[in-house]
């Protein structure tokens, strides 16, 4: 799935272009299945699976974007990357980028506005995620 948009992003300087790498893809999928499960444990706090599944999402973004041989320092590009690296529709993404600005707002100032319909939300979008970076070929192995 090459996207001439990729590219462009990476012309600009919102991308660096890095060989896939299968055990960093493989270990971003795991951190996020762990998370994403843990997320849903009803006993921790809001913010606790708030934090866990928007981990859980970026590492899931990551990976596909890796997968494509990009890499971003920036996670919200690494979101809006989501539209070329997954085919994922605007309204999900969206979840993920008001996700994006809420737990930014969190660490930056210390305040963290997240209720059950929104964690649930991203809950079910990291899910999706999930089930499609999990159906990704396994990376292309870089020439020696």
């Amino acid at each position: 799935m090459s996207s001439q948009n990729l590219e462009n992003l990476f012309k600009t300087g919102n991308l660096k272009s890095e060989p896939a790498n299968q055990g960093e893809f493989n270990g971003l999928l795991r951190s996020a299945k762990a998370r994403l499960a843990d997320s849903a444990n009803t006993s921790l706090a809001i913010e606790s699976r708030f934090d866990l599944a928007y981990n859980a999402s970026h590492a899931l973004a990551l990976a596909a974007l890796r997968w494509h041989g990009y890499r971003s320092d920036n996670r919200y590009i690494v979101f809006q990357c989501l539209e070329h690296t997954l085919r994922i529709k605007p309204e999900i993404w969206r979840v993920l980028a008001l996700c994006h600005q809420r737990r930014n707002v969190a660490e930056y100032e210390g305040h963290l506005e997240v209720g059950d319909q929104l964690l649930a939300e991203l809950i079910a979008a990291t899910g999706m995620l999930q089930r499609k970076v999990e159906a990704l070929a396994p990376v292309k192995p870089t020439p020696a």
